[in-house]
């Protein structure tokens, strides 16, 4: 844990629900963001969390980019950065298909 921000964050967003330490918090960001990352790449966005800053980062492939500070955020962001709706509920993300 950092002493100067306190990253990672204690849990407090429903996201870090059963991640009590904060290596378990860690896991649960980079495993997050490998899921963010099959969903976006199609859209032409990659999501980036290095662990040591808060938030995840999300750009396009012409290098525009914007830190997000949770999921819901991440929505809303990704739709504005690429000018159309996402939607991450689409049956190919949930093996549905």
């Amino acid at each position: 844990m950092c002493n100067a921000c306190g990253n990672p964050a204690v849990p407090g967003h429903w996201t870090d629900a059963g991640a009590a330490t904060p290596g378990d918090r860690l896991r649960a960001r980079f495993h997050r963001v490998g899921v963010l990352n099959a969903i976006l790449r199609p859209y032409g966005l990659t999501a980036h969390d290095g662990g040591v800053v808060p938030g995840i980062q999300l750009s396009t492939l012409s290098g525009a980019g914007v830190i997000v500070q949770n999921l819901a955020e991440v929505w809303t962001e990704a739709e504005r950065l690429i000018g159309r709706p996402i939607d991450p509920l689409d049956p190919r993300y949930l093996n549905a298909e």
